[in-house]
């Protein structure tokens, strides 16, 4: 135990020492420091390398340099690095974890970060322990790349106990700030060209570039998936993360995609493709929009879209043409509406399809998304399908025109980037 407490030393600040965090993502930071002070279990999910990890730290550092709590009351581990791979299970982590209050006089309460929790057996009972142990004070901060982390028995122990913080890559606003850019179109296009994935800014080489998203891709598939499912086809698994992302945007049902392997003389079935597309939703490397009735108000089954959690997987690995452009708009508009903390489907009205509804308690935005609003059927269009809905709910369409529309009847147009 003594040889693994060494080796972890290096990783925790002990020392009284500050962690390199990169660029601070302070919008995700003050959220958080919010929710601080209290037994809530605090989540951090989403898909690998968006930079959970460094927005931990980050509260580390607040932690320890603002807070002024003793860096020795708190207890760090990062199950990617190897230094940590003798931490299997519950078992080992309770074990180091009491070997590590007996080095140190700790007095106050004991900060515990566990990043990428998932890959410890059983680490629930080790989280729920500590997380409601009324003897000592421990405040538990947790990040995992898998949606189902708090899902099943866990969520029913800690049913209120528990709050959750979906981390995403840069938004175009982090990008031009980390790249020193200005808010223009033209920086716009190169961002969703080259997507928000923090690590891809340290390589200029677009060959370096899709060599990093390859190896994610495979991570993500590989690891996380094949990892964790008994997965008979890998390559069909391959193929239907190929065909959600050609298609991002496209309503789409199981049944398609089993007509189009079948139209490739590829055999699958309903079960296959349900449960292969629920494994890629759940390491958040795509997300889906269910088609909502607005008459209704209920979510309705059958066809739905799917969206990249970044356009760096598919500008990279499949290309980046000129008539995705308004694919790429659209997967945008969403991915912007859900960092915002809307809860995003794609709206239904007298057969009319409204390309989002955005949803928060206190708020709801009706959404068209358009490249141009070059010609006259189009703008019809985009503007007399948000017409079609009586409500006093905001109504917007986006487009990527270098000139701005007057407001029409209530109808606000705007670029992608005033989407705020």
């Amino acid at each position: 135990m003594q040889s693994l407490f060494n080796r972890i030393r290096a990783y925790n600040v002990w020392d009284g020492k500050l962690y390199n965090t990169g660029y601070k993502r302070s919008e995700y930071l003050n959220t958080i420091k919010k929710y601080i002070g209290n037994k809530l279990i605090k989540v951090l999910v989403g898909q690998r390398r968006v930079g959970k990890s460094y927005v931990l730290r980050q509260i580390i550092n607040y932690l320890t340099s603002e807070k002024g709590v003793n860096p020795q009351n708190i207890f760090y581990i990062n199950k990617e690095y190897t230094a940590f791979d003798d931490i299997k299970s519950s078992s080992d982590l309770e074990t180091l974890f009491n070997y590590y209050c007996d080095q140190f006089s700790l007095k106050g309460k004991i900060y515990i970060f566990l990043d990428e929790v998932q890959n410890i057996q059983n680490w629930e009972t080790f989280t729920n322990s500590y997380s409601q142990d009324f003897t000592y004070e421990y405040e538990v901060f947790l990040t995992g790349s898998n949606s189902n982390l708090l899902s099943g028995e866990l969520a029913t122990m800690l049913s209120g106990r528990y709050i959750e913080f979906e981390i995403f890559s840069f938004s175009f606003f982090e990008f031009a700030d980390y790249k020193n850019k200005t808010i223009s179109k033209e920086n716009f296009i190169e961002y969703m060209q080259c997507g928000g994935l923090p690590e891809m800014f340290n390589f200029e080489q677009e060959e370096l570039q899709r060599h990093y998203i390859e190896s994610l891709r495979n991570t993500i598939v590989l690891r996380d998936i094949v990892g964790r499912h008994k997965i008979k086809d890998l390559s069909l698994l391959d193929d239907v993360f190929k065909f959600l992302s050609v298609n991002i945007g496209k309503l789409t049902s199981f049944s398609s995609i089993i007509n189009y392997f079948k139209s490739r003389q590829k055999k699958t079935n309903y079960e296959t493709i349900s449960s292969y597309v629920g494994f890629l939703k759940d390491t958040f490397i795509i997300h889906q929009a269910e088609r909502y009735n607005l008459h209704g108000k209920q979510l309705l089954g059958g066809e739905c879209k799917y969206y990249l959690n970044d356009l760096s997987f598919k500008n990279y690995l499949l290309g980046n043409f000129p008539s995705d452009i308004g694919n790429n708009l659209e997967n945008y508009i969403f991915m912007q509406l859900r960092r915002m903390g809307f809860k995003v489907s794609v709206g239904v009205f007298n057969n009319v399809e409204i390309d989002f509804v955005a949803q928060k308690p206190e708020k709801t935005l009706y959404i068209q998304v358009c490249y141009i609003l070059n010609e006259s059927k189009t703008i019809e269009r985009e503007f007399g399908n948000l017409l079609l809905i009586k409500d006093n709910h905001d109504k917007i369409v986006v487009s990527l025109d270098d000139f701005k529309f007057s407001d029409y009847e209530g109808i606000k147009h705007i670029r992608p980037w005033e989407l705020l």
